[in-house]
């Protein structure tokens, strides 16, 4: 898998350089699971952000009785733990077969001394992906 491509077409890698997207490709641990499979549940501890590889997940919340969203190749979720490492606030599980690239705190912590201007960049594409996100929950409510 061509990881440095695969995070180039993210818009939560959007403005790192090439030098830089290899530098958080260093950072990423891979996660293989089958359909079916919980990646994490709503309430547990959260350990970071993952990105969708290959396949699909779906994200799921207590209040509903379906999945609230389905994510897939390019996308991510779990980026609130890297914000606060707070308890999940939701479910996700995989849909189809599906690869994920884990990044965790320590990760995080290690590309933002490694790559100031890396890291401000990609924290602000956080700031925006959780905007987003938090703009459709209220149009929800």
């Amino acid at each position: 898998m061509d990881r440095v491509g695969l995070l180039s077409g993210s818009p939560l890698f959007e403005m790192l350089s090439n030098v830089e997207l290899e530098a958080v490709c260093a950072l990423l641990t891979p996660r293989t699971l089958r359909a079916g499979e919980i990646i994490f549940t709503e309430g547990s501890l959260g350990d970071g952000l993952y990105l969708v590889a290959s396949g699909e997940v779906e994200v799921f919340h207590s209040s509903k009785s379906g999945p609230i969203a389905t994510l897939g190749v390019g996308e991510c979720f779990g980026e609130m733990a890297l914000v606060d490492k707070d308890y999940r606030s939701a479910t996700v599980k995989a849909r189809s077969d599906v690869e994920l690239l884990h990044l965790s705190p320590e990760g995080l912590a290690q590309f933002r001394k490694a790559q100031k201007d890396g890291f401000s960049f990609l924290v602000m594409n956080i700031a925006r992906l959780l905007s987003v996100r938090l703009r459709e929950a209220n149009r929800h409510l």
